[in-house]
C-alpha cells in the first residue's frame, strides 16, 4: 500500500512510511495531519496559565547546545534559595497561575534535599498548584550523585508533591548524536526507563525532541518511534513536544538552519506517527507564537502556556524571556480561526474563550 493510501485509510505507519512522509509536498502532508488533528480536537487550541521556574544554572554537564548553564558564554551562575522560589510561586498564584514548571541544571554541590524539599513547601502552602518538575535527566543526575535508584527518586518525588514530569532531557535518542551534543547526560534507554517507571506509578508525563541541530531526519523518526513504542506499553505520555533548537550562545557550531517548512513537516509527521499520543504541542517559546499558530494547521493542538518567565530557551536566542499574556494568547488563537481552550496540566478543560 502506498503512503497516500495508508494516510487515507488510517493504517498505522511504520518507519519506512514515516521517512517517505518527508518527501510529500508540505501542504499535502499538512492536510492529512490537520485532518487527524480535527478528528481528535476539532478546532480547539489548548494552553494553560503557567509559570516556569529555573532554580539554578550551575550544571555538572556540558551540553554543547545549551546556552542556559553557566559557562564561558554565560558567565552568570546563580542558585535560588527555597524562600526565593516560594516568593515566585506566591506571586504567581496571586495572578491566577495554576501550574509551576520547575526545571534546574545539575548542580553537584546540592544534595537531593535542595531539589526535592521545595516541592513539599509549595504544596503545603498552595495545595491546589500543579507541580510539573524534574526531567528524566534530573532524576538520573540525582540518582547518580546521591546513590539512589531511579525508583528511590520517583518515590521521593511522589512523597514531596510532584504531580507530573516534564519531557525535557530527551534531546535526540540516537546515542551517536548524544555523544556529540550532550555526552554524560542520561542515556536514551534510561530516559525511557525513568518515564516508564513514572507511568507505572500512576502518573503522567510529556516527551520532547530537540531538532534542527546535527540530527538527521532518520534520527527524528527513530526518536518518535521509541516514544510510540513506550506509549503502547504505558499510555502515560500526555503530549509530544518537538522543540526547535535555538542557535545562539552555545558551542554547537555545526548546527544547520532549519526553515519553517522543515519545522512544520516535522510537527505534521509527529501527529501522524504518534497515533497513541493525544496531544502535539507547538512550544511557542522555541518556534515563535506566530509559527506555533501556523503549526495548529499542521497537526499541533497545544501552545504550552503563558509561561510568564522563561530562561532556558531565551538564553539561546528565543523571544520568550517574559512569557506572554492571556489576552495575547486568546487574540492570536481567535484571529487564526481557532477556539482558545484553557486546560489544566493533564488536559482537562477549564474554560473555553
Amino acid at each position: 500500500m502506498d503512503i497516500i493510501n495508508k494516510l487515507k485509510t488510517g493504517t498505522r505507519l511504520e518507519k519506512d512510511d514515516a521517512f517517505r512522509l518527508y518527501e510529500l509536498d508540505l501542504f499535502t502532508l499538512g492536510a492529512f495531519a490537520f485532518k487527524e488533528r480535527l478528528k481528535r480536537h476539532e478546532k480547539k487550541v489548548f494552553f494553560n496559565i503557567n509559570r516556569h521556574i529555573n532554580p539554578t544554572n550551575i550544571c555538572a554537564d556540558i551540553c554543547k547546545f545549551c546556552a542556559f548553564s553557566a559557562h564561558r558564554k554565560n558567565p552568570n551562575p546563580y542558585k535560588m534559595t527555597h524562600d526565593e522560589i516560594l516568593k515566585i510561586v506566591d506571586d504567581s498564584v496571586k495572578i491566577g497561575v495554576k501550574e509551576v514548571h520547575i526545571v534546574s541544571a545539575h548542580n553537584i554541590d546540592d544534595g537531593w534535599e535542595w531539589y526535592l524539599e521545595i516541592f513539599k513547601k509549595i504544596k503545603d502552602k498552595h495545595p491546589q498548584i500543579h507541580i510539573k518538575a524534574l526531567t528524566a535527566a534530573e532524576v538520573d543526575f540525582i540518582a547518580r550523585s546521591c546513590g539512589f535508584s531511579y525508583e528511590d527518586v520517583i518515590e521521593k518525588m511522589l512523597e514531596y508533591g510532584v504531580d507530573s514530569m516534564p519531557g525535557g532531557g530527551a534531546e535526540i535518542f540516537d546515542e551517536a548524536i548524544r555523544a556529540k551534543i550532550c555526552k554524560g547526560k542520561v542515556s536514551s534507554a534510561n530516559w525511557l526507563k525513568i518515564h516508564e517507571l513514572w507511568h507505572k506509578s500512576g502518573r503522567q508525563s510529556n516527551a520532547t525532541m530537540l531538532f534542527g541541530h546535527i540530527e538527521s531526519r532518520e534520527n527524528r523518526i527513530d526518536h518518535m518511534f521509541r516514544i510510540r513504542d513506550l506509549q503502547d506499553v504505558t499510555g502515560g505520555f500526555n503530549a509530544f513536544i518537538p522543540l526547535v533548537y535555538q542557535r545562539e550562545n552555545n558551542y554547537l557550531k555545526e548546527a544547520k538552519f532549519l526553515g519553517s517548512a522543515e519545522i512544520l513537516k516535522t510537527i505534521a509527521i509527529s501527529r501522524l506517527v504518534l497515533d497513541n499520543v493525544a496531544h502535539i504541542k507547538a512550544y511557542w517559546a522555541t518556534s515563535t507564537l506566530n509559527l506555533a499558530m501556523i503549526a495548529q494547521e499542521f497537526g499541533a493542538d497545544d501552545l504550552d502556556g503563558t509561561i510568564l518567565k522563561e530562561s532556558i530557551q531565551s538564553a539561546a536566542g528565543a523571544n520568550s524571556a517574559n512569557g506572554t499574556s492571556l489576552r495575547a494568547f486568546c487574540d492570536i488563537i481567535k484571529s487564526s480561526g481557532f477556539t482558545p481552550v484553557e486546560r489544566d496540566s493533564l488536559y482537562n478543560e477549564i474554560k473555553i474563550y
